[in-house]
């Protein structure tokens, strides 16, 4: 009998594939860094019984329909924004995601990012590498202080509440915005709900934590950033599209606000000439929010789990489209 065909759009760590190996034909695009090109994607897309894919694939309707063997989709990612759910729905095609396994090691680049911005660190490291400390000043690199300041955190998920928790370290007030209140946080936490822009006028750190949907693309904007505070720090490691790229700049280079950590951008990689790469006053980061080696190994591995059990007619363990049945395949 022939075996089931797994594509896998980024080279991965063998140990972790052989389990797949076992029980279908594995071919991976055996590149870390390059993404795999559109057409080679839609080539092996005809074959595929299974597509391990990265956030920078879009698995849209033209794939879906030149995959008639497709019957699951791992996102190596908590957010699927890259992948047409419901048109796979609708095809009886499983879509898994890796939500839980990296929940803490996001939360710590988080606040990382926080820290670092607001203190300056990336900006200091380079004055030291390059020569450029030559005496000590009262004022010198002075940035802003975390504890004790108000955390708005938009997007009180689980990431959002392991935000939250390290922040009751740095002993901050926790105000959040979510579409529906989060009793557990507020309970556990001491987290406060506020309306958004009551948040975004009052906290001192806004953290952007929410999913990218068609409500929240765009939803950091001109008016927004207006609104904040002039010492504010504005933190975003969700997605690129949920901020107006250009109002961040301008309200950045008009002292609207004071610093902004990003991990994530618009268009991925981001250009090193882009606007805001050139502000002093700004940290980015290449979208390394889960990346510590054991989260993104337990990622893959979850990955691979979910192929094996869809291929082997059982659930798998982290189900998106929650339609989607057995029955279908």
């Amino acid at each position: 009998m022939t075996k089931p065909y797994v594509f896998i759009t980024r080279k991965l760590s063998e140990e972790i594939i052989r389990p797949l190996r076992e029980i279908a034909e594995v071919h991976i695009w055996n590149e870390e860094e390059r993404c795999v090109p559109r057409e080679v994607l839609l080539e092996e897309a005809k074959k595929a019984d299974a597509i391990l894919t990265m956030l920078s694939e879009k698995i849209d309707k033209e794939l879906l329909d030149a995959a008639p063997k497709l019957k699951v989709i791992a996102n190596l990612a908590v957010g699927f924004d890259n992948i047409d759910v419901e048109y796979a729905n609708q095809k009886g095609i499983a879509v898994c995601n890796t939500p839980d396994v990296l929940t803490d090691t996001t939360a710590d680049l988080t606040f990382a990012l926080l820290l670092a911005t607001a203190r300056r660190v990336v900006e200091a490291a380079e004055f030291v590498k390059n020569g450029k400390w030559k005496s000590w000043s009262p004022l010198l690199l002075a940035g802003y202080d975390v504890h004790h300041k108000t955390i708005g955190i938009v997007g009180m998920g689980k990431i959002g509440e392991a935000v939250a928790k390290r922040a009751t370290g740095f002993e901050m007030d926790i105000l959040y915005h979510n579409r529906s209140r989060n009793v557990v946080a507020e309970e556990r936490i001491g987290a406060s709900y506020a309306a958004l822009d009551e948040l975004i006028e009052t906290a001192d750190f806004i953290v952007c934590l929410t999913p990218l949907t068609e409500e929240t693309k765009g939803l950091f904007n001109q008016e927004s950033f207006r609104k904040m505070k002039k010492s504010a720090v504005f933190i975003n490691v969700s997605r690129g599209p949920v901020v107006d790229e250009d109002a961040l700049y301008q309200a950045l280079l008009a002292g609207e606000i004071a610093a902004a950590g990003l991990d994530v951008f618009a268009k991925e990689p981001v250009e090193a000439n882009h606007p805001l790469l050139t502000l002093p006053n700004v940290v980015g980061l290449p979208h390394i929010g889960s990346s510590s080696i054991e989260t993104r190994a337990a990622m893959m591995e979850l990955c691979c789990k979910n192929i094996e059990l869809v291929l082997k007619h059982k659930q798998p363990k982290t189900l998106i489209n929650k339609g989607w049945g057995l029955s279908v395949n």
